[in-house]
């Protein structure tokens, strides 16, 4: 593959790259999916405010050097999926009125739950089969969402690949634990307690988590051998007490497994990084902390084997986009170190 990375980008490629899907070690699964967001929206059209900041990124990295050179390919959006999302999500709404009503229980809004579960099982088994694909051909799959219920079906073919061995790093403002959500059993706040209930991975670390309700707090502690969660205000705590962000890295990563999948929801980090997401939370990380917490994990030894990035939403001018543009170097910081855990790519020498 012949192409100047010191020039701007002339592919329409993610990252402006140029390779093939055959040519790809990493294949990025573009999910346009958000309908059981329960506050804002836009979520569905994060895969494209991410692919056209991606443009702006420089390629080569500091850490992670030219790992790029493994081929980064973006599979084409589904018009299919995202045409089903646009007319469920309207449905949607109908049950949120339902249940601000007091009508939950009346015929119509379960008729439409249960519409909207056939088609996130649909969905569900869609991401899984093109992750699976992704995995047979000796690349690594990832998901661009969409809301966070959308790479189910990714980390469930991932845990599969590895029979189980597999940790998932969470780094999210919400728990996700809860058991259904408003009807819907593939909520994006349900999405971990689906994952640990229905796919068994052998770990779930999470990090950045300061909203959440006493059912799934009584979850992660009865479920303590197999979630660790570090709760932000905690963290803080510690923080602020002195204790360095690199100690907390090499705990939180201490309990991962050697194979990781990263679930990355965009507002697990401090809101003024992605003001246009659904459910934004005070706290949360910095930019630099994201990045501390990846490297921690590749310089562990420890193989990251799959990844998602969810709840990037699209801001109303697409040409100053500080979601996308936040979400789409977030997402190449997580590429760049898949691509070394692997042996795809090598490291720069230390400057």
């Amino acid at each position: 593959m012949s192409f100047d990375p010191n020039s701007t980008a002339t592919s329409d490629g993610i990252f402006g790259l140029p390779f093939t899907k055959e040519e790809s070690k990493l294949q990025l699964i573009p999910v346009p999916w958000e309908v059981t967001t329960s506050y804002g929206d836009g979520a569905s059209r994060g895969p494209g405010a991410i692919l056209r900041a991606s443009y702006q990124v420089d390629l080569f990295d500091i850490e992670t050097g030219d790992a790029y050179m493994a081929g980064y390919y973006m599979e084409p959006e589904s018009a299919e999926i995202a045409k089903m999302g646009r007319d469920l999500k309207k449905k949607a709404k109908v049950i949120v009125q339902a249940i601000e009503d007091g009508r939950e229980e009346d015929a119509e809004p379960k008729k439409l739950q249960a519409e909207i579960n056939t088609a996130s099982n649909m969905v569900n088994d869609w991401v899984f089969q093109k992750a699976k694909a992704v995995l047979d051909q000796g690349a690594i799959p990832a998901v661009l969402g969409g809301d966070h219920s959308t790479p189910f079906g990714l980390i469930k073919a991932v845990t599969e690949k590895y029979n189980g061995d597999v940790g998932i790093l969470h780094v999210d403002a919400h728990a996700d634990l809860r058991d259904a959500y408003q009807g819907y059993n593939h909520s994006h706040a349900s999405i971990m307690h689906n994952v640990m209930e229905k796919i068994r991975p052998k770990k779930l670390v999470q990090v950045g988590i300061r909203d959440f309700s006493p059912g799934e707090y009584d979850y992660i502690q009865k479920n303590s051998d197999r979630v660790k969660t570090y709760f932000d205000p905690l963290t803080k705590r510690r923080l602020n007490k002195g204790e360095s962000w690199q100690t907390i890295c090499d705990e939180i990563v201490s309990h991962l497994p050697k194979n990781v999948h990263i679930s990355f929801d965009i507002d697990g980090l401090s809101p003024d990084l992605c003001p246009g997401t659904g459910t934004p939370v005070p706290g949360g990380l910095s930019f630099d902390q994201a990045l501390t917490l990846f490297a921690t994990v590749a310089e562990s030894g420890r193989k990251i084997v799959g990844l998602d990035l969810t709840e990037v939403a699209e801001a109303e001018s697409p040409e100053s986009d500080w979601d996308g543009n936040v979400g789409a170097r977030i997402l190449f910081k997580m590429c760049g170190w898949a691509m070394v855990t692997n042996g795809f790519a090598k490291k720069p020498a230390t400057v």
